[in-house]
């Protein structure tokens, strides 16, 4: 079923090679792009539309947003799961960090990221995201999302011009002199001072502030009283620790640990998300082992072309590539793989989707 890589498709980009295997059975249309890791002269980052942490956009016109000092991109695929509609279109549904900036919390899912030696991992984290409030009393948070009635949602600059909330109360925090400067990171312990306390929403943001709001319902259960010039604790701990992280982006689920396949958990709901494992779809993949790194399209819903793949044999797929650790991204209509200056599969909307985020290999400037 794995066709061997052919020579590279372009002199560009030396140690990657991009392969479109095409097989009857099915018919299925397969793309790999496949990273020799001895190379040194690449790494994998991870980009968000519009260089923020909400907005959707093509993964070509992501791509223009790798920085020139940075280098050049050389291949990407689509990333995590994310909201499609409204004012918070594009906010990932699972943990993002770019160039060391956290954009999204933790949702318990499946994510990969690169850690401070360069190394890859991938497994399910857990967010301990936590407000420390001048009593000791503590609240838990999310960032940079659709805040809920009953939650707390903290906002960075990253999210736009404005907290886009309705209701509720919202502290206008400025960092406390002695902590670690903004943007936040994952894994750290902030001090920031309340500078101002709004009764109504929608709070405009700008570099140099967090915005927390506060639901609605949340203040009607008793919440700490707050006057201006108090100091807040933050924390962006996470389970497992993640600590130095320049790149992280979610996904899910894992399909391959340790060499060993990941059983899907089968389950009698009827939500898209969980009957969509068993059916033939459009897939996007990451996978890697000790020698190589990989980038896997398999197009989809194109009934001369390709039909697409389930989960289960998308991952028998990846371990035939020599996969020790594989991890499912987006897929159906945002799966996109690029190599070398352009779309290589056939998307199944006949068109590039908008899309959140990406993964993205870079060729570094010497």
């Amino acid at each position: 079923m794995v066709a061997q890589p052919s020579t590279p498709a372009s002199t560009n980009f030396p140690g990657i090679t991009y392969t479109n295997t095409r097989l009857a059975d099915g018919p299925l249309s397969i793309h790999v792009v496949q990273l020799n890791r001895a190379n040194r002269q690449y790494e994998i980052e991870s980009i968000h539309a519009r260089g923020e942490a909400i907005g959707l956009d093509t993964l070509s016109d992501q791509l223009a947003l790798v920085s020139a000092t940075s280098g050049s991109p050389a291949a990407a695929i689509n990333g995590d799961y994310y909201q499609r509609d409204k004012d918070y279109a594009g906010a990932p549904r699972g943990l993002q960090v770019v160039d060391g900036q956290l954009l999204s919390a933790p949702s318990g899912e499946a994510t990969f990221w690169v850690d401070a030696t360069g190394d890859f991992h991938a497994d399910n984290i857990d967010s301990r995201f936590q407000i420390i409030w001048p009593d000791g009393s503590t609240s838990q948070f999310a960032l940079n999302g659709e805040r809920a009635d009953s939650e707390i949602e903290l906002y960075t600059s990253a999210a736009g011009t404005s907290t886009h909330t309705k209701g509720g109360r919202e502290l206008i925090l400025i960092r406390e002199e002695g902590s670690p400067p903004w943007p936040i990171h994952v894994g750290l312990n902030y001090a920031a001072r309340v500078r101002e306390i709004r009764e109504t929403a929608d709070t405009p943001l700008t570099t140099n502030i967090l915005v927390l709001s506060v639901g609605p319902e949340m203040l009607k259960k008793s919440p700490p009283k707050i006057q201006v010039g108090d100091i807040l604790r933050i924390s962006t701990a996470t389970e497992p620790a993640l600590h130095g992280v320049k790149t992280a982006i979610s996904g899910g689920p894992m399909l391959i640990h340790n060499g060993s396949r990941v059983k899907l958990k089968s389950s009698d709901s009827m939500a898209y998300a969980v009957t969509t494992m068993w059916e033939q779809h459009p897939r996007a993949a990451i996978g890697w082992n000790e020698k190589f790194f990989f980038l896997v399209e398999v197009d989809g819903r194109q009934k001369r072309l390709s039909v697409g793949i389930t989960l289960d044999d998308l991952t028998k797929f990846l371990m035939e590539l020599g996969c020790n650790e594989a991890m499912n991204f987006d897929g159906g209509g945002s799966a996109t793989l690029w190599f070398d200056g352009e779309v290589r599969n056939s998307p199944c909307d006949r068109m590039e989707r908008e899309i959140a985020n990406s993964l993205v290999i870079v060729r570094k400037k010497q």
